[in-house]
Parts: C-alpha cells; sequence; structure tokens
C-alpha cells in the first residue's frame, strides 16, 4: 500500500481515472472541491465547484459532469473559472448529491442524499447528455457506489444503509428486472461505499468505519480482504499504466483522533485489472 496523495480531505471520494488526460479525479465533498493527479509526474490541480460536490466525471470532448448538492452541472474545464452551466437542477432543501457512475452508453446514473442521512430521502436518477431525466429509484437513504460488469449488462449499486451491495439486470442503459441483493455486509464489517468492477466481473468495495477494501466474485463469495490504515475508505477505481493500480479516497469527518493519512488517497499498485471507464455523452 502507497500514498498516491497525502491530503486532509474532510470527505474524499469518487475516485474516477480519466483515461484520455491519464490522471485520476476525485472529489472533497464538504469542502467543494474536484481534485486532479498525474502520476506520472505528480501534478495536481483543484477546481473550487458552486456547492457540495458528490461526484466529477469526464466529458466527451473534454470538461466535467458534476453531482452537486441541486443537481447535475457542466464545466467545460478543469480549471477554476471554467464555463459552467446546470443541465438538470432540482433543489430539495437538506439534500445533496453523492455518489454518480457513467454508464457504457454515456449516461450519469447520479445518487443522492439527505445530510441528516434520513432513511428513505435520497433517489438515484439516470441524465442522458441532453439533460433529459429518469428517476431510478425514490426512496434511497445514502446512494453510494455504482458500477457496471465489464460486458454492461449488469448494474451493482449501494444504499449504504440497507448494509447491501445490489445488482439490476440492464437492458440499453435501462432497468429490465427489479433489484436483488448481491452481497451483504456484517454489522461489525462497517458499511458498503463506493465500488468498481474489474475485468473478471469482480466487485471491490470500500467499507466506511471497517478500515477496509473487499473483493467479491461474480457469484457474490467474498474472496479478498484488504486492511487499510484509515478508518473511513470511501471508494476506489483502478487507474494508472494499463489500468492494473487500484486507487482509494478517504475521509475524516467525524473522527475525533484521525490516522495522519485520513483524508488522503491510497493506492494498492497491481492490485488487478480494470475496465476503461465510459465518459458522459453531454
Amino acid at each position: 500500500m502507497d500514498i498516491a496523495v497525502r491530503a486532509q480531505a474532510a470527505l474524499g471520494e469518487g475516485p474516477t481515472w480519466d483515461h484520455a488526460a491519464q490522471r485520476l479525479i476525485w472529489v472533497d465533498i464538504l469542502s467543494s472541491r474536484v481534485h486532479t493527479y498525474d502520476p506520472s509526474n505528480g501534478h495536481r490541480s483543484i477546481l473550487a465547484t458552486e456547492q457540495h460536490v458528490g461526484a466529477a466525471k469526464p466529458r466527451a470532448g473534454g470538461g466535467l459532469v458534476v453531482n452537486l448538492r441541486d443537481g447535475i452541472g457542466l464545466y467545460d474545464a478543469m480549471a477554476d473559472g471554467g464555463a459552467f452551466r446546470w443541465l438538470h437542477r432540482e433543489v430539495v432543501p437538506g439534500r445533496r448529491g453523492n455518489d454518480a457512475a457513467v454508464a457504457p452508453d454515456g449516461a450519469l446514473w447520479a445518487g443522492t442524499m439527505r445530510y441528516d442521512e434520513g432513511a428513505g430521502g435520497g433517489n438515484l436518477i439516470r441524465v442522458t447528455g441532453d439533460g433529459t431525466v429518469t428517476e431510478v429509484f425514490d426512496d434511497v437513504s445514502v446512494s453510494n457506489g455504482t458500477g457496471w460488469s465489464p460486458d454492461g449488462r449488469s448494474l451493482y449499486y449501494v444504499d449504504t444503509a440497507t448494509r447491501r451491495i445490489d445488482v439490476l439486470d440492464l437492458s440499453a442503459g435501462e432497468l429490465r428486472v427489479s433489484r436483488r441483493p448481491f452481497a451483504t455486509i456484517e454489522p461489525e464489517a462497517g458499511y458498503p461505499d463506493g465500488l468498481t468492477v474489474d475485468a473478471d466481473g469482480c466487485v471491490w468495495v470500500a467499507l466506511w468505519d471497517g478500515a477496509a477494501l473487499r473483493r467479491y466474485t461474480p457469484s457474490g463469495a467474498l474472496d479478498r480482504v484488504i486492511e487499510l490504515p484509515v478508518l473511513r475508505p470511501t471508494a476506489c477505481a483502478f487507474g494508472g499504466a494499463g489500468l492494473r493500480d487500484l486507487y482509494i479516497t478517504s475521509a475524516r469527518t467525524g473522527l475525533e483522533a484521525p490516522h495522519p493519512l485520513s483524508g488522503s488517497v491510497l493506492v494498492l499498485p497491481d492490485a488487478g485489472q480494470g475496465v476503461e471507464q465510459a465518459v458522459f455523452a453531454g
């Protein structure tokens, strides 16, 4: 285990490998910042967003799509002062955007949650490049990890309060069957947070308050546990040369005595084989 970015992020989240730029994108939600990191030279940059930012993903042709407090926005450039516009704005007092991911068809699947984490106070939506919005779930508590199987037919999804990873079967980017459990996290192991899926179809999930990552096979069997020096890992993503390094974000919010690395981005070199992620088609 190595340190990729030594930081003190309040709520580091959403690592994403930007294949075109060969850099890692991640957010500090509560500081309203989008960060980038280039492992080839150590270069870092920061974008200050309009509001708390739950996720930031690359757009086709450049720029970012972001899941903000009040909806989905677009930045034309990854720099302070870059042009911004709303794609879908929906103001709900006490609610904010959280984790999000881009589907193989280029649509963004974005979740929300209440600041007080109230049961059923969030949702999950699908947003296309032209701003068309479809609500997938309307009773989510803490919408978190979202990732697709390598063949694009299955969607893995976490509502953290359920302590489960669920799976949905997909057809042309739409729901085809109802949600069903894939794996359940026992209470003593923490809460499932962000996830990623590798080239073998295995699901890697970060365990908030569990100080660990887990990998589950496509059948839902637990086959690997990686202990971490931070209590609150939040999400993971493959990146780097050949998509073989696993990057892990973390948080320090709510901890009375956080580990010195809490809030940093960790990396597990040569952890497996990732899959190139789609970019937002807007």
